[in-house]
């Protein structure tokens, strides 16, 4: 039986930030007890067997991993959290060693919150912390400040706990010094992860409007480019291993549970939005989560959007979230998990990817090259379709 990661969204925030694109709800606590009810009734039905084909009730699945996310599951408190934990361990149980990862905002960590983490088994925290320049958070409508997310790690790292830190680059306005100084700055704190995001300006959003109406301004390309390169420089010079796009860690302390999601591994999800895929199947909830709630408490299925792969498709899409990581894709582990060659599905955008510089190989390995990795979303239309 493969190893099986578990992920669980918490659908409430405080504030939606302008450029978040995530299915929550702000300002909404009173759904929070509705929530709950419904997460208890999702959580009870009936999971597809890593590795086989049969199903089992949740009850007494152990998963290697399990990631709470939002959201911000922080914003539920201490007693919410241990609440929803509850919730999950009436039905499973992370097996010994594993990881437990929770989002938080820095703002919402306190001593209550970090006892309930470390009560609840938790050993990993994500904080969305995005800078340590009040102006740069302002421009990005965060609602915490820098002296949060100090006292945050601090608090988290004195209870155990490992700390990944999220970075945002490319913010409205924010200048390649501003960003060498928040690399400097979290590269000196007792960090064990951190994963670096270029803002994206997803449709729908705030940020996306402003921007139309020209009230908000994308930073160009040129130094959208420069704020990461310099993010990989000083990161690398720091002690941190580049072992994915966006994702940077101390040795140790990769993120094991989306290691799952990039060695196309079994997961199962739960909550509004949550995606669980059996290797060929992706199966999406009700973006919405009111509509996720009423669906469930009705008794309902609350699927939203089902995605079938072929076996060919499937190892397409195994072809690019493998180049993702820095290690890039084996050809003979690749041919063994997916039935098929890399040059049977992918010949002619290797030959062009080599021929750009995009790509290299070592007779039995391709991985990107650094200009591979600075282009790379745009590489992967010539392989998925």
């Amino acid at each position: 039986m493969e190893a099986l990661a578990v992920y669980v969204h918490v659908p409430f925030c405080r504030h939606r930030c302008g450029y978040c694109d995530f299915s929550l709800v702000a300002g909404r606590d009173d759904l929070v007890g509705r929530y709950f009810q419904a997460l208890d009734r999702e959580l009870g039905r009936e999971l597809v067997q890593a590795g086989s084909d049969r199903s089992r009730p949740g009850s007494g699945l152990q998963p290697t991993t399990l990631y709470v996310g939002g959201g911000t599951p922080s914003h539920l408190g201490a007693d919410g959290l241990r609440t929803l934990f509850s919730l999950i361990g009436r039905r499973f149980e992370v097996a010994p060693g594993g990881e437990v990862t929770v989002e938080a905002n820095p703002a919402d960590v306190d001593a209550a919150v970090v006892a309930a983490l470390v009560e609840s088994g938790v050993t990993r925290v994500s904080l969305g912390g995005q800078s340590l320049d009040p102006t740069t958070l302002r421009s990005l409508d965060r609602d915490h400040t820098p002296a949060d997310v100090l006292l945050a790690v601090g608090l988290l790292r004195a209870a155990g706990l490992a700390v990944n830190l999220d970075l945002m680059v490319a913010a409205p306005g924010q200048s390649l010094e501003a960003v060498d100084r928040d690399l400097v700055a979290m590269a000196g704190l007792d960090l064990q992860h951190l994963s670096v995001y270029c803002l994206t300006w997803e449709k729908g959003t705030a940020f996306d409007s402003q921007r139309r109406r020209g009230t908000l301004r994308p930073v160009d390309e040129l130094l959208e480019r420069a704020m990461f390169e310099l993010a990989i420089d000083r990161l690398e010079a720091a002690g941190f291993e580049h072992y994915e796009v966006s994702n940077f860690a101390r040795p140790g302390f990769r993120c094991r549970h989306n290691e799952a999601y990039w060695d196309c591994r079994p997961w199962e999800a739960f909550g509004p939005g949550a995606a669980r895929f059996d290797g060929r199947t992706r199966i999406t909830n009700h973006r919405s989560p009111h509509t996720w709630i009423r669906l469930l408490l009705a008794g309902c299925d609350p699927e939203g959007d089902r995605e079938a792969m072929t076996a060919e498709e499937a190892a397409r899409e195994r072809l690019v979230v493998g180049l993702r990581r820095r290690e890039g894709v084996e050809r003979a582990a690749f041919e063994a998990a997916s039935g098929f060659s890399l040059d049977r599905i992918a010949a002619a955008a290797i030959s062009d990817w080599k021929t750009a510089g995009f790509v290299e190989e070592d007779g039995s390995r391709l991985r990107l090259t650094r200009e591979g990795l600075l282009v790379s979303d745009a590489l992967w239309a010539a392989v998925l379709r």
